[in-house]
């Protein structure tokens, strides 16, 4: 509820506020289920994408919409494609349903172009960096404890979807 007046704040009356408006209730779902179990389940993160896929296609095709559908699917494309070369890299430090979710809200975070693609992903690792050193100083986790990730990413997602909003208004 929190993240949809907040996006509709800073989109204000945007075509691309349905999207977001439809898409952030399953992402704070996520987060909450990851944040529990350790797992983003694909009947959530694949939908998610497609849908984000489609609802911004939708988006871009009416007037006074602020982003790039094109760029988004880009976006995509690249975030997935990071996060798949982290998984590749450490398959035990990222998990395959943290590039899944990435392939969505890198579409989401694409639309406004690229440097909120980059602020968001980054937000994304700087939230779970700052979770891992406290959990680490309050002695509750070791540098090789696992934490889910994808609160983290949905969180830097959502910071970089309300600049770049406040940013194409």
């Amino acid at each position: 509820m929190v993240a949809c007046v907040a996006l509709a704040a800073a989109t204000g009356a945007r075509p691309e506020l349905i999207g977001w408006l439809a898409l952030a209730p399953v992402a704070v779902l996520l987060a909450v289920v990851d944040r529990r179990v350790h797992r983003l389940p694909d009947p959530l993160t694949l939908p998610l994408a497609a849908a984000a896929v489609l609802l911004l296609g939708g988006a871009a095709l009416l007037p006074g919409h602020a982003g790039s559908w094109t760029s988004g699917l880009l976006g995509g494309l690249v975030l997935g494609g990071f996060y798949f070369l982290l998984f590749l890299i450490n398959p035990n430090g990222m998990g395959f349903g943290d590039v899944k979710l990435a392939l969505a809200l890198g579409v989401a975070l694409g639309w406004y172009g690229w440097t909120v693609l980059f602020l968001g992903a980054f937000a994304g690792f700087l939230f779970g960096a700052a979770y891992g050193l406290a959990l680490v100083l309050l002695r509750r986790a070791g540098r090789r404890t696992g934490i889910p990730f994808g609160p983290f990413m949905i969180g830097g997602t959502l910071t970089g979807l309300l600049l770049g909003a406040l940013a194409a208004g």
